[in-house]
């Protein structure tokens, strides 16, 4: 009789997983449990504890170390093969059989199973509400929950290990860097990490991460997300944030190096792509310059006159970066900008660091963004910039 019932119990469950599976698809929402390795590769716990045996609500169990294939999001049985283990677990529940605790890793406030994958589901397919665990919790700063989704939780992870590296929630605490998509935090702190090689260099002393985290947020963070916010290239995308625009303007900045020949600051990089970003036509205008076009191959000889653009329309693009990682800890992915074509060669020498006079008497070298401040060049020697770019952008100025 009990075999009957657990195998009924399973071929349920079972339909009700496939049931999940085909309404996520029609939804377009996910419903996967979280690998514990996807959020292991992007964070690295700045300290665990034992918290010995605990009584956890089950729906704040939101993944699996190894079992994450076998069961959907609410834990229910999508293979075949799980149906001896889960049915024993099932017969336990009929005939009144204690079962050990399971153990569980909490991240934030969810967890993940490291032994009772089967137990889980069990239980949640019972009604169950809560469960016994013994629990390792590995500490973040970053508040995690059961209700993200998946995208917006690995973000949070991604967020909280770049606190982590950067001590940028102690050191700048009014700070809001929030990317739209994963790896950008990588991108950021390969930013700062070269911020802090071309400081050591033009300091002649080895400059200090809380220190690159202070002057690049001071000097190129904020520079660049004032003037696009000034010039309105936020309205424009309102589903995005400074973090992503700033992302787009360093971009930019290594194709105008690129362009141009010539290092070009952050402010002035920011307010060249502000330009082009404003003067991009609307949904109106863009609709009105296709049917010019249609019109054009219609009707030869329309756009005779029509000067070329010499330069190509810089856009917004969704992030063409590869966002694989590595693990936490690991190399980090290379900035793709280009190498700036005013580069000098290996026989002519150096720039000396330039310094610019500010209004409190202090003073500080520009750097070059053909270097890290910029855009960082995995290789290149720190230079520092032309007294020029230093004189036009004064403002972003800070000491020596």
């Amino acid at each position: 009789m009990t075999d009957e019932l657990t195998a009924h119990d399973f071929d349920r469950a079972r339909q009700k997983a496939f049931l999940h599976d085909l309404l996520a698809v029609v939804g377009r929402r996910p419903n996967d449990l979280i690998p514990y390795h996807e959020v292991r590769q992007r964070l690295s716990p700045e300290r665990e504890s034992y918290r010995g045996l605990q009584t956890v609500p089950i729906d704040q169990i939101v993944g699996s170390m190894d079992r994450f294939q076998d069961f959907d999001r609410a834990f229910l049985p999508r293979q075949r093969h799980t149906a001896r283990r889960w049915r024993n677990v099932d017969r336990a529940y009929y005939d009144d059989v204690t079962l050990p605790p399971i153990q569980l890793y909490k991240v934030g406030d969810i967890y993940f199973v490291k032994d009772g994958n089967h137990r889980v589901s069990v239980a949640r397919e019972k009604g169950v509400d809560f469960i016994d665990a013994e629990v390792i919790e590995g500490h973040v700063r970053v508040p995690l929950y059961a209700s993200m989704r998946p995208q917006e939780l690995l973000l949070q992870v991604e967020y909280a290990e770049f606190l982590r590296r950067t001590d940028i929630d102690r050191i700048r605490p009014d700070h809001d860097i929030r990317p739209t998509a994963l790896g950008r935090y990588d991108e950021i702190w390969t930013h700062i990490r070269g911020h802090q090689q071309w400081l050591s260099a033009i300091w002649h002393r080895p400059a200090t991460v809380a220190e690159a985290v202070a002057d690049w947020y001071d000097y190129i963070y904020r520079p660049i997300v004032r003037v696009v916010a000034e010039r309105g290239v936020l309205d424009r995308f309102p589903h995005h944030t400074e973090a992503d625009v700033y992302l787009w303007v360093m971009r930019h900045r290594g194709e105008l190096e690129e362009r141009e020949g010539r290092d070009v600051g952050p402010i002035a990089s920011a307010t060249d792509y502000a330009e082009e970003v404003t003067h991009q036509p609307g949904p109106v205008g863009r609709l009105a310059e296709g049917l010019r076009h249609l019109a054009a191959r219609v009707i030869p000889g329309l756009d005779d006159d029509e000067e070329p653009d010499p330069h190509r329309p810089i856009t917004p693009d969704p992030f063409p970066v590869d966002s694989t990682r590595t693990s936490a800890g690991g190399a980090t992915p290379t900035s793709t900008a280009t190498p700036s074509a005013a580069a000098p060669s290996d026989d002519a020498p150096a720039d000396p660091p330039v310094e610019a006079s500010v209004g409190d008497g202090s003073a500080r070298a520009t750097p070059a963004s053909g270097t890290t401040p910029g855009a960082p060049r995995s290789g290149d020697a720190p230079r520092a910039g032309d007294a020029e770019q230093v004189s036009a952008e004064s403002e972003t100025s800070a000491r020596a």
